[in-house]
């Protein structure tokens, strides 16, 4: 048989084998619940989680009929369920600490973590001289004013003995960092790992000449993006809540069992991009992101309360609190699986 027709043939199995299992796992007459969804940004690789769950049927399954839409970042995503224009979003966790800390705030929680470690990274240049963090020093770094990154930078530089004064800082806007970098108008860039690294591939930059300076490679405590969700309708709605959280879950082991056939489900939705740098970028947030060594000793969603605190006070060196948050501040767990059902093989 070709390869082609073996190809079509295995996603038409799938296909069937997702359908029967989303047939036998509903509920006969099961109340059907709706709610819109938002990403933090345009769909690519990474958002394959949330598009299985959809076009294979595992929010179906769960009495859920998800509408989904994109924000514009994180803090507009925060905005959109703190309004109630949006039901449950994907958002950086550190920018829910930061909205939380206002006075007035909505008391949005998240209910579920994604990124157990955040893909915070400075990008750099071997070609400039670059291949640790402290060889920043002397250097050129474009700094996307803002950026959450850009905003655990001071931290982390003190941390690893880098002297501020030392480093020349220029303020760049997001739709010029990699051009910049490409060009060598800078030195590196903030930005996130499986976003400005994969993208620089792909603007012909050689990738024996890029170095990826994740963050969590160099003392960084933070998590990621999670799930948050609308107060009124986690109240009004805990087992859709929960429902979309499982779906969530059973997303998620399908792209981690195989990447390969989850981005074809995803190119489908995307407007252009390339399925090799989609996949590298989905493969990428799976291995540095989604499956850490935490998350395999206690599964996926959840935080670790001594973490979690020594994250806050590394948010604290760039944010004056009102008041530091506990985790039970800012994560709601009641709406996560048994920790059986969370556990990654």
């Amino acid at each position: 048989m070709p390869t082609f027709a073996r190809h079509m043939l295995r996603r038409i199995v799938l296909s069937l084998t997702l359908l029967a299992w989303a047939c036998v796992t509903a509920t006969p007459g099961m109340a059907v619940t709706a709610l819109h969804f938002s990403l933090d940004r345009a769909i690519d690789g990474t958002a394959a989680p949330f598009v299985v769950a959809s076009t294979h049927g595992l929010f179906r399954a769960e009495g859920l009929n998800v509408t989904t839409g994109q924000a514009n970042g994180s803090v507009d995503a925060i905005t959109r369920v703190a309004s109630g224009s949006s039901d449950i979003a994907l958002a950086d966790i550190n920018a829910l600490i930061r909205y939380r800390d206002k006075e007035g705030a909505a008391p949005v929680k998240a209910v579920f973590v994604l990124y157990n470690k955040a893909p915070y990274a400075i990008v750099a240049r071997k070609s400039r001289g670059i291949a640790t963090m402290t060889d920043i020093e002397g250097k050129t770094l474009g700094i996307v004013d803002g950026d959450s990154a850009a905003r655990l930078w001071p931290a982390m530089a003190r941390r690893n003995n880098i002297r501020p004064g030392k480093v020349k800082t220029e303020k760049i806007s997001p739709a010029v960092r990699e051009p910049m970098l490409s060009a060598g108008q800078v030195d590196a860039v903030t930005g996130f790992s499986f976003l400005s690294a994969i993208n620089l591939r792909d603007r012909g930059v050689p990738a024996n000449d890029l170095v990826v300076l994740r963050f969590s490679d160099f003392g960084s405590e933070v998590y990621g993006h999670a799930l948050i969700v609308n107060p009124k309708f986690a109240a009004a709605n805990p087992d859709a809540v929960k429902a979309f959280v499982r779906a969530t879950v059973a997303g998620i082991r399908l792209v981690i069992k195989d990447p390969a056939r989850a981005i074809e489900d995803v190119m489908a939705q995307m407007s252009g991009g390339a399925r090799d740098i989609e996949l590298e970028r989905l493969r990428t947030s799976i291995a540095d992101n989604i499956v850490t060594d935490e998350v395999r000793k206690n599964g996926l969603g959840g935080v670790d309360d001594n973490r979690f605190a020594a994250a806050v006070s590394q948010i604290a060196e760039d944010h004056e609190f009102r008041k530091r948050p506990l985790p039970a501040d800012i994560l709601d767990d009641t709406f996560l699986p048994p920790l059986a059902a969370r556990r990654i093989n």
